[in-house]
């Protein structure tokens, strides 16, 4: 069996996962994964709310594979500037490309460019402690909108509807912490364009909804007329069945007079985000022919996510991904996850791309050039004389060591398992460190 060197670039369930089964499938292998953040798991980490404990399994399981060492980890290095095309060439046989889709996909409506008008994956960034974000952000809107009906949007809904210190029991920051502390805000309203029989949530994000302490959920009649959810129809699931059912408890259910609350409304078509002075005072909305409009200080766009292009690597500008075939890109080049297919599908879709994309590079491995400098130690040489502070797997067990130990230490009424480090030089420094 040939002898077979290959990098990944994206270090989050994708990449892992695609790591994982290539040396699953194939025997005399070295894989190199490459991240431009020191730390792995991607979008595990810096992409879902800090309140989904079931998370956590996810996490546990990603290091396991990772941390059997048939995946060495760098983090730090970011594709197109530290380390080029052509330098994967000259190390590697083949590369894989699972760097997500981590930008906002537009919204071409007035006013977007508004202050207060705000993408929600730029707030999931701020809150999930990204390195490379702002450490403040402008809570202060007392009505706010979030526009969609993903799972985004309700983590991001929730976040926003939810007391600062119900989430000290997770891994924020203390800067996010201490920036939900001051929110003002009283009304938490989620708008969809679609009605509520054809909702893209999950029914465990729907069900943690209502969950919140102090947070009313508000529903409005004339979303649900008689007979609104058909359980015979086409395409419906059990999931579908399971969501319905959440929908007509929460109209059944008395307000509790909590301080604030979370409204969801259905057959709303965003027209225009309205302003004053360069600010968002409202939005005008569609409603089955009907045009409303609501007052509103802050707008958040939780209408799907777009890829970012890569240097040097074919592009569909159009879909937000890597064009490719099954994975494949270009000889020698393939890609997997988001930036594949794009942002939609859970964790079991990720697999089963990962599946497709490591068959056909399998199949390919007879048409691989050799690379001119194969050593891992090339590799690493070169990062060094670029001046490039990689961190590796033991690296960031000693930052988790860290994050867990702030966790202890917290001086309060709640235990807290981890406290995030946002620094991006501290990461580093921490993972590098040769005295801890």
């Amino acid at each position: 069996m040939k002898s077979l060197r290959v990098a990944i670039f994206g270090a989050g369930p994708a990449g892992i996962y695609a790591g994982n089964i290539l040396a699953s499938s194939y025997e005399n292998v070295s894989i190199d994964l490459f991240d431009s953040l020191p730390a792995p798991y991607g979008l595990i980490r810096y992409g879902v709310a800090p309140d989904h404990p079931r998370i956590k399994g996810i996490v546990n399981s990603l290091h396991e594979m990772l941390d059997s060492g048939k995946i060495r980890f760098f983090g730090n290095v970011e594709f197109g500037k530290d380390l080029k095309l052509e330098d994967v060439k000259r190390h590697y046989h083949a590369v894989i490309f699972a760097t997500g889709a981590i930008k906002d996909a537009k919204l071409n409506i007035p006013g977007v460019e508004l202050e207060g008008s705000y993408g929600a994956a730029d707030f999931v960034s701020w809150y999930d402690g990204h390195p490379d974000v702002p450490r403040t952000w402008p809570l202060t809107a007392e009505k706010v909108a979030v526009l969609g009906n993903g799972n985004v949007a309700l983590d991001v809904a929730r976040v926003l509807a939810k007391q600062a210190d119900d989430m000290l029991s997770t891994d924020i920051p203390e800067n996010v912490y201490a920036g939900l502390k001051k929110s003002p805000v009283t009304d938490v309203h989620v708008f969809g364009r679609r009605g509520p029989a054809d909702i893209k949530f999950t029914p465990i994000e729907l069900r943690e909804l209502g969950e919140v302490e102090d947070v009313d959920i508000v529903l409005y009649p004339e979303d649900f007329p008689e007979g609104w959810f058909n359980e015979e129809a086409e395409g419906v699931t059990n999931q579908h069945r399971v969501m319905a059912r959440i929908l007509n408890s929460w109209l059944e259910r008395e307000p509790a007079a909590a301080k604030r609350r979370l409204h969801l409304h259905f057959w709303h078509q965003p027209q225009e985000i309205l302003g004053e002075n360069g600010q968002v005072t409202g939005m005008r909305f569609e409603r089955k022919g009907e045009v409303r409009e609501y007052p509103l200080q802050a707008i958040y766009r939780a209408i799907g996510y777009f890829g970012s292009e890569l240097p040097e690597i074919p592009f569909d500008d159009t879909r937000g991904v890597i064009a490719n075939e099954g994975g494949r890109v270009a000889p020698g080049i393939y890609a997997t996850g988001w930036i594949k297919r794009g942002p939609v599908g859970l964790i079991g879709h990720t697999k089963s791309d990962a599946m497709e994309t490591i068959e056909n590079l399998v199949s390919d491995v007879s048409t691989f050039v050799d690379p001119a400098e194969p050593q891992l130690e090339q590799v690493l040489g070169l990062l060094k004389t670029r001046g490039v502070e990689f961190t590796d797997w033991s690296g960031w067990l000693k930052l988790n060591q860290h994050e867990l130990k702030l966790g202890s230490a917290f001086a309060g009424p709640i235990e807290r398992e981890r406290v995030k480090v946002v620094d991006r030089a501290e990461q580093v420094r921490i993972s590098n460190a040769t005295d801890f």
